[in-house]
């Protein structure tokens, strides 16, 4: 019987082989790591969203300064305005519901803006697409966790206005909820798809004149949109804040739920839900 040949000095054998010639099934579990990390998964899933959510709400926890103003500012503005127009209580009456929406959309705005931008300078957000989770459960994450804040602040302003302020609306006060929290949820989405374009927090507050400015000026707050300027009012028909307003209006003049009050709350609903799908599409990991 032969004996096998012994390796020839340009073939070396397998046991000696030097670990830079391995093929990729001999590799290290850690070297393979380090040379394909994780991919982001694209499906959402519950578990990672509403962990992404818990973890927000427990930063905004150790944050009093932001829940202040999430809660407070609103109550705040809603009691001034009452007494600004202490001699006129039907002027309150005609603009405090509008305002009841606009308040929360603002102030959600800003907060979720600021707060997400912050999350990306600082790197949070390239740690955690590092890892097993998607764009859109981060989002939704966000939008959940702002979202509970926001059926708080929202149930604290119209509380005050209806049951503490006075505010005379025909409708039931449990509609102005609906709409002031749909209004909260679309500054919410907002906020988040703007802060994809900021490099700094001084950039997202920058955003407000150009988001929300034009918005409250052709919203119908200060005159009815039917007496604008042809061009304005058309350009006010595809702005969200005027569904939001016209929502408004519609519960403090209709002791029942109308059909223009459903498509309202419907074309702000379908806003908020397609400005978080652009923030998904649009969010980065880290700014440069």
């Amino acid at each position: 019987m032969s004996t096998p040949a012994a390796p020839t000095p340009h073939q070396p054998s397998p046991h000696q082989q030097s670990p830079h010639h391995q093929s990729p099934h001999h590799q290290s579990p850690h070297h393979q790591s380090s040379l394909s990390p994780v991919a982001p998964t694209r499906a959402l899933s519950p578990t990672r969203t509403t962990a992404t959510a818990a973890r927000v709400l427990r930063q905004l926890a150790h944050d009093p300064r932001t829940i202040a103003l999430l809660m407070l500012i609103p109550c705040v503005m809603l009691l001034l305005l009452r007494y600004v127009f202490d001699g006129s209580p039907r002027t309150f009456d005609t603009i405090g519901a509008s305002l009841l929406g606009i308040f929360p959309l603002i102030t959600m705005f800003l907060v979720t803006s600021i707060a997400t931008l912050r999350e990306r300078t600082s790197g949070t957000l390239e740690r955690l697409l590092a890892m097993p989770l998607g764009k859109g459960d981060l989002i939704v994450g966000y939008a959940l966790a702002f979202g509970a804040l926001a059926i708080v602040q929202s149930a604290l302003a119209t509380g005050l206005a209806v049951w503490f302020l006075g505010l005379d609306v025909t409708g039931s006060p449990w509609l102005l909820l609906l709409v002031a929290l749909l209004d909260a949820l679309l500054g919410t989405a907002l906020g988040l798809f703007v802060s994809a374009f900021a490099a700094s927090e001084f950039q997202a507050v920058q955003f407000m004149p150009a988001v929300i400015f034009p918005q409250l000026l052709l919203c119908g707050l200060f005159t009815p949109r039917t007496d604008m300027h042809p061009v304005l009012e058309a350009i006010s028909d595809v702005l969200p804040m005027s569904y939001a307003v016209d929502g408004m209006n519609e519960v403090l003049r209709h002791t029942d739920m109308t059909t223009a009050f459903v498509r309202d709350t419907l074309v702000v609903a379908g806003c908020a839900l397609l400005v978080l799908t652009l923030g998904a599409a649009t969010l980065k990991r880290r700014t440069h």
